[in-house]
């Protein structure tokens, strides 16, 4: 779903975004580091309450490995103005988790060169044992 702006002239531009934002979370789901680097510009930088504008090479280290870890994402909103955008989705782990995140993507000439997560539920992941799980 994309909200803000409905100009004709910029929807290939949003379409694009939205693509690799998706395409973003499918590298996640198919544990595919290349699809993803394929995707981010350089000086590519991620934050999240743990991480403070971490570089790439650290990202891939500290955070790629949760990829092992989960098996979906089920986006809910995507809401995209200009080179900024937002993503809220659910997530779900490999034993049924439920994790819920927003993240602020930030673009530079046709990739992604920032993202910021925000923890929503199962906050600890992967290590919240409190998580709930998919309603069955």
């Amino acid at each position: 779903m994309l909200l803000f702006g409905s100009s004709c002239g910029n929807s290939g531009n949003r379409a694009t975004k939205e693509k690799m934002m998706r395409d973003y979370y499918a590298a996640y789901e198919k544990k595919d580091w290349n699809m993803l680097t394929s995707l981010l510009a350089d000086g590519f930088v991620f934050n999240s309450p743990y991480d403070d504008h971490i570089n790439l090479d650290t990202y891939h280290h500290r955070c790629w490995p949760n990829s092992a870890n989960i098996k979906r994402f089920d986006i809910e909103r995507i809401v995209i103005e200009g080179d900024d955008a937002f993503v809220t989705y659910n997530g779900y782990t490999n034993d049924d988790k439920l994790f819920r995140n927003t993240e602020y993507f930030k673009f530079q000439d046709g990739k992604i060169k920032e993202n910021a997560c925000y923890f929503g539920p199962g906050i600890s992941f992967p290590d919240n044992t409190n998580a709930p799980s998919i309603p069955k």
